[in-house]
């Protein structure tokens, strides 16, 4: 009944362009977050005098939040008005933005990216959601088309953006451009998107399952990136880490027992849903954080400027819009299982490639170092997004289609936090090591060597400390650069096992053809 009085309506249609126009301003927000924050970071760093850690918990706040709350969000969404929840996430990622453009102090900006994951969590559901709605079925397919291209185009651009901003000493420009997109967005939504719910809806919202998940996560992340500064058995460690777990296993029985549960676990019975989910868990834990590496790598370490830093990574998203769609049409003639295999496991090839750069002549050592590593990682991520996308839309039942996507994507958001915070805290441990162990023979005080391990908390963005002397300058910092290397290599192995564990995954669970399973 609602679609055909959206197919009919004359008003319907002649907003549709508006109603596109408001949904990619509002997504390239997220996308621009999402692509061109790890460029800035070193800057940010710069600025800030942020440790590590610090930077970690930037990325681990607003993963944290949106891999939370998303489903929540798109609940809210159809029970109190998709347009009026589309907009109060909007307008919270913008003062959040705001707040991290403005932001004095690293503490400051934490805080900002963890309220910037609340509007993320309730305004990415939102946009899809507006579009599948409020256009009418015979147009719906072409819409969806433009928002994914634009988007897609976004996904381009974003590095290159973030390394212009942090070129010209302005990485707080990442986080301003929001705010003109975000305004644009809500001013068209209020004058010419109408508000949609869904009258069918029955029960209560999941509020306990979003916040034992928010405990679990929370806890594991803060456990991990404590590791750097207390040793394992302290309280701090092991009761926080005791905590997430509790809170997570707490999660699953919540969901078990809810009538309407976040996330139906009968859905899981689907041996494809759950073999494309855990491939999700496992290969985007590797893109998280081996992404988040290799931008400080470049810049910090072999000299790339933020621009190069972000021209570097061109290759992997040209590969991924050029294979997106063959791989779509290859899935529909021979099914999901190959590609799903063949994708992750060319992107383990390609961090393990990378793996092997070592400390290199800077951006002209790059088509032999660092390109051929990307674009096969590219070429593996264009071969399983489509395949993926479709597995979890077509093994459950059509009318479960919109859960199974969300969960899909905060499980791709959870992974990304603990990747962050398990890998992030084991690379801050060894690189400190690495560096006590490459400046052992230079026979430094104790009170250089105190300093020196105070800069390990930068990671790549370590400087020789006063203390050092000037004799020891040269060598120290051929010290910090081969110990981030070191630690590179450690990490793009880890990311490796991580899709080499996705393709194994779906050689195991995947099924050949899509077979749409009940609860």
């Amino acid at each position: 009944m609602e679609q055909a009085a959206i197919e009919n309506n004359p008003l319907s249609t002649k907003n549709e362009s508006w109603i596109l126009t408001a949904t990619i301003l509002a997504s390239s927000m997220a996308f621009i977050d999402g692509t061109a924050l790890n460029v800035s970071l070193p800057s940010l760093q710069s600025s800030l005098q942020a440790s590590g850690t610090q930077l970690l918990w930037i990325l681990n706040g607003y993963l944290l939040m949106l891999a939370s709350l998303i489903l929540v969000g798109g609940s809210l969404g159809d029970r109190l008005g998709r347009k009026k929840v589309f907009m109060t996430g909007i307008a919270l990622f913008m003062i959040a933005s705001l707040a991290c453009g403005v932001s004095p102090t690293i503490q400051w900006i934490i805080a900002a990216r963890v309220v910037q994951g609340i509007g993320g969590a309730l305004m990415i559901p939102g946009s899809l959601s507006i579009l599948t709605v409020l256009v009418a079925p015979s147009r719906r397919g072409r819409a969806i088309g433009i928002w994914s291209a634009a988007t897609t185009l976004i996904t381009v651009i974003g590095p290159l953006l973030g390394g212009f901003f942090a070129d010209l000493g302005f990485w707080r420009g990442v986080f301003l451009i929001n705010l003109p997109l975000g305004i644009l967005s809500l001013v068209i939504l209020h004058f010419k998107v109408p508000e949609s719910r869904d009258e069918s809806v029955v029960g209560s919202i999941d509020f306990a399952g979003a916040a034992l998940v928010t405990i679990g996560l929370a806890g594991i992340t803060y456990g991990f990136l404590s590791l750097p500064n207390f040793s394992f058995w302290t309280w701090q460690v092991v009761g926080t880490l005791l905590t997430g777990v509790l809170g997570l296993v707490a999660f699953i029985i919540v969901e078990a027992r809810r009538k309407n549960p976040m996330m139906p676990l009968g859905l899981f019975r689907s041996h494809t849903f759950s073999g494309a989910n855990l491939l999700t868990l496992f290969l985007y834990a590797g893109l998280s954080v081996g992404f988040f590496f290799l931008a400080l790598n470049l810049i910090q370490v072999q000299g790339y400027s933020k621009t190069q830093a972000g021209l570097a990574t061109l290759p992997f998203a040209l590969m991924l819009v050029a294979l997106s769609r063959w791989a779509g049409g290859f899935m529909d003639r021979n099914g999901p299982r190959l590609p799903l295999i063949a994708g992750p496991a060319l992107a383990g090839a390609g961090f393990f490639y990378m793996a092997f750069s070592g400390l290199t002549r800077g951006p002209a050592a790059y088509w032999t170092a660092f390109m051929p590593g990307i674009a096969l990682f590219g070429v593996g991520m264009g071969l399983t997004v489509a395949p993926l996308s479709a597995s979890v839309m077509g093994s459950v039942e059509t009318h479960y289609s919109g859960i199974a996507s969300g969960i899909n994507n905060a499980v791709s958001r959870a992974a990304g936090v603990l990747a962050v915070a398990i890998v992030g805290s084991m690379a801050l441990i060894v690189y400190a090591g690495s560096l006590t162990s490459q400046t052992a023979g230079l026979h430094l005080s104790d009170k250089a060597q105190q300093a020196l391990s105070a800069e390990a908390e930068k990671l790549g963005g370590a400087t020789v400390p006063v203390e050092a002397g000037p004799q020891n300058i040269d060598a120290i910092k051929v010290s910090i650069k081969q110990s981030f290397v070191d630690t590179f290599r450690l990490v793009m192995f880890i990311c490796a096992g991580l899709a080499w564990a996705s393709a194994l995954a779906a050689a195991i669970l995947i099924e050949p053809r899509l077979n749409p399973r009940t609860e």
